[in-house]
């Protein structure tokens, strides 16, 4: 059984940063991609970023592209979303989810993770 638990989450101003974390337990974690996604309220959950097994290729949405970086620590079992110069419509609910392979082939897709985290609250105030 895989357990992915986030955080780093909380309030900001907007133009600030966070780092959010999420530690894994239960599965090869290195082997795997990685992902973030987010939950605003009334909106449907979307794709932020994911990296490789290897930490070398990353992807990320267009309305985060230039803000966030997604790293990882294999050694740590510990995947990594540095947000950087917030806006108001970053605030969500920031999931941590482990893909079922080890390409970015298709990481954008919520159907292609079989694992998530539950969730930490990211409020970005204007």
């Amino acid at each position: 059984q895989v357990q992915l638990v986030e955080s780093g989450g909380g309030l900001v101003q907007a133009g600030g940063s966070l780092r959010l974390s999420c530690a894994a337990s239960g599965r090869t974690f290195s082997t795997y991609v990685m992902g973030w996604f987010r939950q605003a309220p009334g909106k449907e959950r979307e794709f932020v970023a994911a990296i490789s097994w290897t930490g070398f290729n990353t992807y990320y949405a267009d309305s985060v592209k230039g803000r966030f970086t997604i790293s990882r620590d294999n050694a740590k079992n510990t995947v990594y979303l540095q947000m950087n110069s917030l806006k108001p419509e970053d605030t969500a609910v920031y999931y941590c989810a482990q893909n079922r392979g080890r390409t970015l082939s298709g990481s954008s897709r919520g159907t292609e993770y079989d694992y998530w985290g539950q969730g930490t609250q990211v409020t970005v105030s204007s």
